[in-house]
């Protein structure tokens, strides 16, 4: 007899109003805060978004910022920021830092000749330094940057909101999209109050994350139109809550499954990609989160057309989706 794992029982009956005031609620107001956060604090923008010079560092000898800012000291800079980065994964005689260096008034970036003069200097304090890696972004394209990571948040809500329309029905498309405004807004706020570096990465994290919630709560709408069908007289609530609860295995599964690996690259992916693995991380557990807890509260605070729509409903052609 094969032996299955099953981590939620096959039939639950779990009320997912039961604190709604509590989930819900705190939800939205988990979101305002996070616009809040973002407001006053700003975000750590990256040299994508801010323009300027980065460069990377590794040497077999701890980092000493004190002498390295002694070292650049003389030289015609912009404002230079030096940080030690740490990481797990680095050898026991690896340390590497980052040295963000801005532009002068009326410059695009640092010339190469700069550039030259600023790894002499470091290589002073110390002989082992190498230079990994140097990015380097002028001011006008940063702000080109901005504007189209803008642009594309705006235009991926917009099309999951008709997408969602044109499938199902108005308040689902809404419901949907509030969810979806809810996981990246709390994400914002929550790299803006730690200050983790915000760049394109991080606006690549949060375009997965809007496709990622959006599939968990399509699953569940689905389930919902199918048994609003089946279920003509029951109470909207109670139908939600079933629907919830015949998706749920299947949502704990994949969220699951999603979270091991992300876990195991935050843990094992170095600091390059940690802020991009820990922005999806946590949208992941807003996604699932707002797809059981968020969505469906808004569609049944809106309320639905519980007539007869059959002939609707069968030229649907993702109507059959397997949930």
């Amino acid at each position: 007899m094969a032996f299955r794992l099953r981590v939620v029982p096959e039939k639950t009956n779990i009320d997912f109003f039961r604190a709604q005031w509590l989930t819900f609620g705190g939800s939205m107001a988990l979101t305002v805060l996070s616009i809040l956060v973002w407001i006053f604090m700003g975000l750590n923008f990256g040299i994508d978004f801010r323009g300027g010079t980065t460069i990377r560092t590794e040497a077999t000898r701890s980092v000493d910022v004190g002498a390295y800012r002694q070292a650049l000291s003389g030289l015609d800079l912009g404002d230079v920021a030096i940080t030690e980065v740490f990481d797990p994964t680095f050898a026991a005689d690896q340390f590497v830092a980052q040295i963000r260096i801005a532009p002068l008034d009326g410059e695009e970036a640092v010339t190469p000749e700069v550039l030259s003069q600023v790894e002499q200097r470091l290589k002073a304090v110390d002989p082992s330094l190498t230079f990994a890696s140097v990015e380097s972004v002028g001011p006008k394209v940063s702000g080109e940057l901005i504007w189209k990571a803008i642009t594309a948040m705006v235009a991926a809500s917009v099309c999951i909101l008709i997408y969602i329309w044109l499938r199902f029905e108005w308040q689902y498309a809404v419901g949907s999209v509030v969810a979806l405004l809810h996981d990246i807004f709390i994400v914002i706020g929550i790299f803006a109050l730690f200050q983790i570096k915000f760049d394109l990465t991080i606006i690549a994290a949060l375009l997965t994350i809007l496709g990622y919630s959006i599939n968990d709560t399509v699953v569940v709408f689905d389930r919902l139109r199918e048994n609003l069908l089946k279920y003509k007289s029951m109470p909207l609530k109670d139908v939600m809550n079933l629907s919830v609860n015949e998706t749920l295995s299947r949502t704990i599964m994949t969220s699951g499954t999603t979270l091991m690996a992300l876990g195991a690259m935050l843990i094992f992916g170095g600091d390059v990609i940690r802020g991009f693995t820990l922005a999806i991380f946590i949208g992941v557990v807003l996604g699932t989160y707002s797809s059981v807890f968020v969505a469906k509260n808004l569609v049944l605070f809106i309320g639905l057309d519980r007539g007869d729509k059959p002939k609707k409903a069968g030229k649907n052609e993702f109507a059959d989706v397997d949930a």
